[in-house]
């Protein structure tokens, strides 16, 4: 979730800001790390505590790796799932804030990532792919054919590869702050992506909550160095294979977010959005392939703080609502 940092003033501003979102589920409490693996699953909330939909919690072997996720509602309702995706140094209970508005109307899958969380660290180097295949490895452990895709950040970037690389399990995808590519980033937010250090973040919140829940808990080094050599290396898919992505795609981006403006524009483009024809038109009758959304004053850390906003611009998109009409126009 913390995307980048330039300075060090505002690296401990950043930091501060992704602690918060980080430790919105810190109450809940701790995983036992020797939970089994896979298909037991269990409610992890207290007796006391109230939550929109139950939600049971387990382990998923996908080549090797315990993916630890969490499932919000009844994956057997009929309705189609959302897996939600979180961005860097992020987990499962740091998506909160968006996981339960949308719990309360469908089954929401989230889970913590490779190297994150109660996953923890796994050999060999954190790529887009591998967490696209990743991901889809868990849908297939959890008996879901295909799911809507959410991702933020990190997660956004692995939604799209996820669409081009495993497509029969992918359907809507929601982008949030995310990239097709690598140049769809800022060159500064680059540059201090390349600046990650462990001692940046010695002694913060988000060591000790990496430490509190991981199964490797003093792996939290080599995760920064995973996540900024991921950065660094080349990524993205080419034009032909965001055109191809088979369902409907809606892109949201802040007005001051560390993803270039334009880049989602074109990413909008590419989608199928941006149609002069029908923009000639003045109206829209049917269900459009590709929606674009710019929040106003949301820096990249920002969006998260934008979670009931996204959540009421997204659910039309994901129910396939005809944008509604004025009264008295036509």
């Amino acid at each position: 979730m913390v995307k980048y940092f330039n300075s060090t003033h505002r690296t401990v501003a950043v930091i501060a800001s992704a602690v918060v979102l980080t430790l919105a589920g810190c109450n809940a409490p701790a995983d036992k790390k020797s939970e089994p693996a896979a298909s037991a699953t269990r409610d992890t909330r207290p007796a006391t505590e109230e939550r929109s939909t139950p939600i049971k919690t387990g382990y998923a072997e996908v080549d090797g790796l315990r993916i630890y996720y969490q499932v919000h509602g009844d994956l057997n309702s009929g309705k189609t799932p959302l897996f939600v995706l979180h961005g860097s140094f992020m987990t499962a209970e740091a998506m909160a804030p968006l996981v339960e508005p949308f719990a309360a109307t469908r089954p929401v899958i989230v889970i913590d990532q490779r190297g994150h969380g109660r996953t923890g660290d796994a050999p060999g180097p954190i790529t887009y792919e591998r967490l696209a295949d990743d991901a889809a490895g868990v849908l297939e452990a959890l008996n879901v054919p295909a799911a809507d895709v959410l991702g933020y950040s990190m997660g956004g970037t692995v939604a799209i590869a996820m669409a081009v690389r495993h497509p029969d399990r992918v359907g809507k995808q929601v982008i949030l702050s995310g990239p097709s590519r690598r140049e769809g980033w800022h060159p500064e937010a680059l540059e201090g992506m390349g600046e990650w250090t462990p001692e940046m973040f010695a002694g913060t919140p988000l060591e000790a909550e990496y430490k509190r829940l991981s199964p490797t808990p003093d792996a939290f080094p080599a995760l920064i160095e995973d996540l900024k050599e991921m950065e660094e290396r080349p990524y993205g898919w080419s034009e032909d294979e965001v055109r191809a992505i088979d369902d409907k795609t809606m892109i949201v981006i802040g007005d001051a977010d560390g993803v270039v403006l334009e880049h989602a524009v074109e990413l909008f483009k590419l989608r199928g959005g941006a149609d002069a024809e029908l923009a000639a038109k003045g109206v829209m009758t049917d269900v459009p392939r590709t929606r674009l959304a710019v929040l106003p004053a949301t820096s990249h850390v920002g969006m998260m703080a934008r979670a009931q906003l996204i959540a009421d611009l997204v659910t039309p998109f994901l129910e396939d609502t005809v944008p509604p009409m004025p009264e008295g126009f036509l």
